[in-house]
């Protein structure tokens, strides 16, 4: 867990430290611009996708810091900005992602993701006095390419998965997967290698 310190004479806008991943609190009307951004697109794609599922791609184009040629991705998605978000060629990703894309999320090429996935970058302080305040922050997830992720499970803040690597359905990543590894659990816990 990351240690709550801020610098009193840091002038960045909230906006700024947020995508640095430092402390901030989000009470800047710009990170309301992108969430509501967000909102509006997810919707959108929510709406498009079961009478047209490739071509509601596009909607998540628009959307998504970048997608993979010949990427699938199912609806409904969820994300905070979507623009911090990037899943790479050929990755497909069932029904009902969660994707807390405060800092970057990286999704490489020719991944599988089950239902019900959470990539969740968020921190917030272990002390309840700046936790009430509202300060966060955030650390990346990174995702190589090949790699399988049951169902139901969660990536927290910080976590790379090498490339082809399998999370067990239901496993609750709380550190590094190496590559050619299977983890499952909670937390997870490398059984055994591919």
């Amino acid at each position: 867990m990351r240690a709550f310190e801020i610098d009193p004479e840091d002038q960045r806008t909230p906006s700024e430290k947020m995508i640095a991943g430092d402390w901030y609190i989000a009470d800047d009307p710009e990170i309301t611009r992108a969430y509501h951004r967000a909102l509006d697109a997810t919707s959108r794609f929510a709406q498009a996708y079961p009478s047209d599922p490739s071509g509601s791609q596009q909607i998540l184009r628009e959307l998504l810091g970048s997608l993979g040629e010949g990427a699938h991705v199912r609806a409904p998605i969820w994300v905070d900005y979507g623009v911090r978000l990037h899943i790479g060629e050929g990755t497909f990703v069932n029904y009902n992602l969660t994707a807390l894309d405060v800092v970057e999320i990286r999704i490489g090429r020719n991944c599988q993701l089950g239902p019900n996935i959470q990539l969740l970058t968020p921190i917030h302080p272990l002390e309840p006095g700046p936790r009430a305040d509202g300060w966060e922050a955030a650390e990346p997830i990174t995702i190589g390419d090949n790699v399988w992720i049951g169902g139901g499970a969660t990536i927290l803040n910080g976590v790379t998965i090498a490339e082809h690597s399998v999370i067990g359905a239901g496993s609750v990543v709380t550190r590094d997967v190496p590559a050619r590894s299977v983890a499952v659990g909670n937390p997870a816990r490398v059984i055994r290698s591919l």
